[in-house]
């Protein structure tokens, strides 16, 4: 059973996310930063994982908090669904194009969470969300998914488009880095013998 359900609750934020890995990319997400919530959609329908998020955050602040508190939940749960890894491809990566935007992300099931965050955007704002917002997702997605990520924007002059690009192509590396090696049975893929 390769799914998981994680709450936390701080005095900033109640967040609940519930993922299936071995989903078809059915997504109900609601944080109440809609720009956010169509970039959760895009994650769980491009990486094929279920996924429902609900988050209760102090966005009379800012969004920052709702966004970072989400990546750790959901870091959180696909650790928990992984377990110890037995079985999967370990990594995934993906070029993916979106309009003027080129991203490229790699990422590893390592256990050991590092980001490499080479995007920039154009403007500080898409609407009413902030930019910086989304390596704050990443950041916190990575560290408490033991990931290592690497996200890199090749091209791009419009920010809506570089961020979904960047959604969508950690979303396909995903896919592929969970998904079971089937000539691998249920072994660990490291030769160490554990991640």
């Amino acid at each position: 059973m390769r799914r998981a359900s994680m709450t936390r609750k701080t005095a900033e934020t109640e967040i609940s996310v519930e993922i299936d890995l071995d989903g078809s990319g059915v997504y109900d997400n609601a944080t109440g930063v809609g720009f956010f919530d169509h970039m959760l959609d895009q994650l769980a329908r491009h990486a094929l994982i279920d996924m429902k998020v609900r988050a209760e955050g102090d966005r009379h602040i800012d969004d920052h908090h709702t966004v970072e508190d989400t990546g750790i939940v959901l870091g959180q749960a696909l650790a928990q669904a992984l377990g110890d890894k037995r079985g999967i491809r370990r990594y995934g990566a993906c070029l993916l194009p979106m309009d003027d935007a080129l991203v490229r992300a790699a990422l590893d099931l390592s256990g050991r969470p590092f980001l490499v965050w080479n995007v920039a955007m154009p403007t500080a704002k898409i609407g009413s969300f902030d930019t910086e917002l989304v390596r704050e997702f990443f950041q916190a997605f990575s560290t408490h998914g033991g990931i290592t990520l690497h996200v890199d924007c090749l091209h791009g002059i419009n920010s809506h488009h570089i961020a979904e690009a960047a959604f969508k192509a950690v979303a396909r590396a995903l896919r592929d880095a969970v998904e079971n090696d089937p000539r691998k049975g249920d072994a660990i893929p490291s030769t160490k013998g554990t991640l």
